[in-house]
């Protein structure tokens, strides 16, 4: 084996089919034809004399050999990836950047609007794409590059993957003013006794933390006095507003919606609460974009009492 005669163009395909499990979704993320990748993958296993992947009922799976060298070819390509995207620098003036993030339903509500903003004043030839990634795929798709960034009750779930939390968040009940709890509510807050009077709308998106209020609810035997369940947040105001239900919602999201109608919030005694991070691959830490853009995100979200 002589490594001087090998194309290093096909080790980007190797890390290709490492990462997507399919030659098709590979060449589509090369930008290549799939015949070309496909030769591309029979060069490599002549080069090597390895099969590198094997068909199976789930896909393609990997060979012994290939777990050991994709892991690392991949790291390796990012890492000179960045090495010559530090050398361009970053005119936000000037740019077009196209920077692609994750965020959940709830996400794009609360954070898109307000990123979209900020791009507009500040880099006017950007676009900015929300990429539907399930939770669990999302440091795989970090880094994969699919995605830039991901914002959202997130865990960095590979090595390479780094995380920051930019604030904590409590559950909170919005309803209607003609909700009324019997006894005094102190301090804006609803005890348990007030608490369980309401029936409840609950919002079940797939594959996010926000099923920790139906554990809430369980927890408190409440679960019965849930009448309405929902996927997505959107609703939310209108299915509240003019009735007896009431909504247990992120707090930030339920200031949104007191300013826009009129509804009246109020905090749970002993409401679960979580933390939202933001996420980027390590191999972004010094691109000179990237940590403009992240920079952008802590101005716009991250609160001082909270910084990690």
């Amino acid at each position: 084996m002589n490594f001087q005669q090998l194309d290093l163009n096909l080790l980007r395909v190797l890390a290709a089919i490492h990462r997507t499990g399919s030659v098709t979704t590979a060449s589509r993320v090369l930008n290549l034809s799939q015949p070309a990748t496909s030769n591309a993958l029979a060069r490599l296993r002549q080069f090597l004399g390895d099969e590198l992947f094997v068909r199976s009922p789930s896909g393609l799976q990997p060979t012994q050999l290939c777990e050991q060298l994709a892991p690392e070819i991949a790291a390796h390509l990012l890492d000179l990836e960045t090495l010559v995207v530090r050398r361009e620098g970053f005119d936000p003036a000037r740019s077009a950047i196209h920077w692609r993030v994750s965020l959940s339903d709830l996400g794009e509500i609360l954070f898109m609007p307000r990123m979209a903003q900020a791009l507009r004043e500040q880099v006017p030839g950007a676009t900015l794409s929300n990429v539907s990634v399930p939770v669990q795929q999302v440091s795989a798709a970090l880094e994969a590059r699919e995605i830039d960034m991901a914002i959202g009750i997130l865990q960095a779930q590979h090595r390479t993957i780094r995380r920051e939390r930019l604030f904590r968040e409590e559950y909170m009940a919005l309803a209607s003013p003609q909700w009324k709890p019997t006894g005094r509510v102190r301090q804006n807050t609803l005890d348990k006794a007030q608490f369980s009077q309401a029936r409840f709308v609950v919002v079940s998106p797939l594959a996010t933390f926000h099923g920790s209020v139906e554990a809430m609810l369980s927890r408190m035997r409440l679960q019965d006095r849930i009448a309405l369940r929902v996927r997505h947040f959107g609703a939310v105001a209108d299915l509240v507003r003019g009735t007896d239900w009431v909504a247990v919602i992120p707090e930030m999201y339920a200031r949104d919606l007191v300013a826009q109608h009129p509804l009246r919030m109020y905090r749970i005694e002993d409401a679960p609460s979580y933390e939202v991070h933001l996420l980027w691959h390590r191999s972004r830490d010094h691109d000179p974009a990237h940590t403009w853009m992240r920079d952008l995100v802590r101005q716009l979200f991250q609160r001082a009492d909270t910084a990690a």
